[in-house]
């Protein structure tokens, strides 16, 4: 079992430090083809971001473990607004100016209904996948669209602009793209190899190691990045990277996994983890989306959705 452990713990820091070089290089060569700052984190950065959820899954499906792949989106949209928004607002209540992020919002509802959807006859087939997919292409062409309508004055825009990496010449950037690609690849495979075994050693499922284990550790990015944003005063960047990473994890994330490999999930995935995560969602929403201007997230606000992570993990000990 140790060995295992050892595998999952190095395809996490893999993982971490791959997305890292892979963002840089990503963000680098976009800067060099003169591609617009806000274009470049509403989407490449932000599908970069999402390379350890998105690898890992794909990884997971194609070797015919497909809860592994489901759970690990499912379980770190949970994480994202639970953990690292929580966390965030715990250790500097936030605040939300960014109209980007206002329109952002109903489509992350929107998205997160489509996904409900498709899971409603407990089963992810290859159409479904397709589906989502689809979704996919829509939401960066929106997206796309935004950050080349949106004006320069939007504070995300301006803490976009501070947070990119420095230029770089675009034959080092796309270095470090590979780079940071292959790392990325080597990590999923440790990591889906580790942690397939270690549910196996422990007699747990699949769907309940991506929910938990695997799905903290690919949104330790996330993480990473909302703090110290919030530390620097940054809370559009740290809300923005939680909305973008949760609308891929169920478009690039699920998609590509339900077209690899089609699978029946467990009345669970129904009856409690979808309905935690639409719930999460919702109360998201609610928090940041203010009609009349600026959307605040406290700090009893943030300990209230650390206390549901926890109690959330809890319940999946008690039933692993």
């Amino acid at each position: 079992m140790f060995a295992f452990a050892a595998a999952t713990v190095a395809g996490f820091a893999l993982l971490i430090w791959g997305a890292d070089r892979f963002v840089i290089g990503a963000a680098g060569t976009a800067r060099s083809l003169g591609v617009p700052t806000l274009l470049i984190g509403l989407t490449i950065v932000a599908l970069a971001t999402s390379a350890p959820e998105i690898l890992v899954s794909i990884s997971a499906a194609t070797a015919g473990n497909p809860e592994l792949a489901v759970g690990n989106a499912i379980g770190s949209n949970i994480a994202n607004i639970a953990l690292v928004l929580g966390l965030t607002a715990a250790i500097r209540p936030m605040e939300v100016r960014s109209t980007i992020l206002r329109r952002e919002m109903p489509a992350l509802l929107a998205v997160t209904l489509l996904t409900t959807m498709v899971f409603l006859d407990s089963f992810l087939g290859r159409l479904d996948g397709l589906i989502l997919i689809g979704g996919l292409v829509l939401v960066l062409h929106w997206l796309v669209r935004l950050g080349m309508r949106s004006h320069a004055t939007d504070p995300l825009h301006e803490e976009i602009a501070a947070e990119l990496p420095e230029e770089m010449p675009i034959g080092r950037a796309m270095v470090w793209l590979a780079i940071g690609l292959a790392v990325l690849l080597a990590g999923a495979q440790l990591l889906v190899w580790g942690a397939h075994n270690l549910a196996l050693t422990l007699g747990v499922s699949d769907l309940i190691i991506g929910l938990s284990v695997v799905a903290v550790g690919t949104s330790l990015p996330e993480l990473a990045v909302s703090i110290v944003s919030a530390l620097k005063i940054e809370h559009d960047i740290a809300l923005g990277n939680i909305i973008g990473s949760n609308m891929f994890n169920c478009l690039a994330v699920i998609g590509p996994a339900a077209a690899i490999h089609p699978s029946a999930f467990t009345p669970a995935m129904l009856g409690l983890h979808l309905p935690v995560m639409i719930a999460l969602t919702l109360v998201l929403f609610a928090l940041t989306y203010n009609f009349t201007g600026t959307g605040r997230i406290s700090r009893a606000e943030g300990v209230i959705l650390l206390s549901v992570f926890i109690g959330y993990e809890g319940y999946l000990v008690s039933i692993s």
